[in-house]
């Protein structure tokens, strides 16, 4: 599903919608007062958007869990597992799980350490902390009130911002900015854009500045490539790709999350043979296709790289000193 164009604007259609944006509002208040929230005895960092769609949320969790483990701590990652079947709790095998069964963001995470699915996101930061975690990053959840954090980060893609800045269905927000900014203690933007909104904050709310950085981008440049994605703006990924030097051929879009049939690999491997282009795809793309499905198929690695780093590391240490 690809977000609809009067998401980024106002006008007649999120007018006519915003009832509806009201009844939403409604049910997350329902939802608040009837769950009772825990803490499972560890910190809690949740990594969570005011939108939906992507922005960065994984590669953010990232690094944090590198922040956390240069800093002496075992963080485990906690995610819904979004797109996968087990309900859980469930400790993700990256050799052996498949994103069919526990989602494609998760099981990247998997890749880079210790990582839970739950649809139950306290249970999930329980069973993690009893086996070993003295630190929670919980992959999304800003909205989520079953779960107590002690330090929550809103990731904004600056290309995108907030949209129209109106809550679902009339625009792009899981809730309205007011009540997000209240949860969060920093808004990590990603890009090189500004969004309006942004400069309307209050001071009390640090923004912390990072680009997205190519890992193998030498692997295609001066390449012809014929990329394919099933991400939330795959326009960002084929940005990506042209700003490491891939001449791209083709391009494909999927919807977010989408799980690619056989017949579909082999209609792409067929136009990329035809085009006498690599086939490459993202890093999520490439967890939703089966092992024995991968082969001729690249993927481009990234990796979030702050413009202050200390920034995010000052943070961390904070919350830790305060227990």
């Amino acid at each position: 599903m690809r977000d609809p164009r009067f998401w980024q604007h106002d006008g007649i259609v999120p007018t006519l919608l915003r009832p509806l944006s009201a009844f939403w509002r409604a049910g997350t208040c329902i939802r608040n007062l009837t769950i009772t929230a825990r803490h499972p005895g560890c910190p809690v960092f949740c990594v969570g958007n005011f939108t939906v769609g992507g922005a960065g949320k994984t590669p953010t969790a990232i690094v944090l869990f590198e922040i956390l483990t240069a800093l002496g701590r075992t963080p485990h990652f906690v995610s819904r597992g979004y797109g996968g079947s087990i309900v859980g709790p469930h400790r993700v095998d990256p050799n052996n799980d498949r994103a069919a069964q526990v989602g494609d963001e998760p099981l990247l995470l998997a890749q880079h350490g210790p990582a839970w699915i739950s649809r139950e996101r306290f249970l999930g930061a329980e069973m993690a902390h009893a086996a070993g975690a003295d630190a929670i990053i919980l992959d999304d959840g800003l909205q989520n009130p079953s779960l107590i954090k002690d330090c929550s980060f809103a990731v904004v893609d600056s290309h995108y911002g907030i949209g129209n800045g109106q809550v679902m269905p009339a625009g792009p927000m899981r809730e309205p900015l007011l009540s997000g900014l209240e949860k969060v203690r920093a808004i990590i933007l990603i890009g090189d854009q500004t969004p309006r909104f942004i400069t309307d904050l209050p001071a009390s709310v640090p923004v912390l500045r990072a680009q997205i950085e190519p890992i193998n981008g030498a692997d295609f440049a001066n390449q012809k490539v014929m990329a394919f994605a099933g991400i939330g703006r795959p326009e960002k990924f084929y940005d990506s790709l042209k700003q490491v030097g891939a001449e791209i051929v083709k391009t494909q879009d999927f919807d977010d999350h989408h799980v690619f049939s056989e017949h579909e690999l082999i209609n792409l491997r067929t136009q990329a043979e035809q085009l006498g282009a690599t086939l490459v795809t993202t890093q999520k793309d490439l967890m939703r296709l089966p092992m024995e499905s991968r082969d001729g198929i690249s993927s481009l690695d990234i990796r979030l790289a702050f413009d202050a780093p200390d920034q995010l590391s000052t943070i961390v240490k904070t919350v830790l000193a305060n227990g």
